[in-house]
């Protein structure tokens, strides 16, 4: 392996380092627990990750959870802005990609995909 080699290797690995923790704009978390994940929150995490990394959105961050108590509407995902946070369920791959493109990129959440939208102190 040569030396160029390696340094893509490790900046692809900082890269997803960066995406998975730090502060940021806006902070994305998938819930990862036992339910979310039979209900493809892997898919949905990937989606997520593929899209903020297409679109170069070096202010926002993606991490995981445990379960969120709400099996029936995983996968579950929940976009921190300053202030508040809104509340998706049932985020497939597809969603999960509208949610980056119109919520985080536009400002424009979903509302017929929202299960709540909370204040949260900074």
């Amino acid at each position: 392996m040569k030396l160029e080699d390696l340094r893509r290797i490790r900046e692809r690995a900082q890269d997803r380092l960066r995406l998975r923790g730090g502060e940021a704009r806006i902070k994305i978390v998938v819930g990862m627990g036992t339910s979310g994940i039979a209900a493809g929150a892997r898919k949905t995490l990937r989606a997520i990750l593929d899209e903020v990394t297409r679109r170069n959105l070096s202010d926002v961050i993606v991490t995981q959870t445990g379960e969120k108590g709400l099996a029936a509407r995983e996968p579950i995902v929940e976009v921190y802005e300053e202030g508040k946070v809104t509340v998706y369920g049932e985020v497939d791959e597809a969603l999960a990609r509208r949610i980056v493109a119109e919520h985080v990129v536009n400002g424009r959440p979903l509302s017929e995909h929202i299960l709540e939208v909370r204040e949260v102190k900074a």
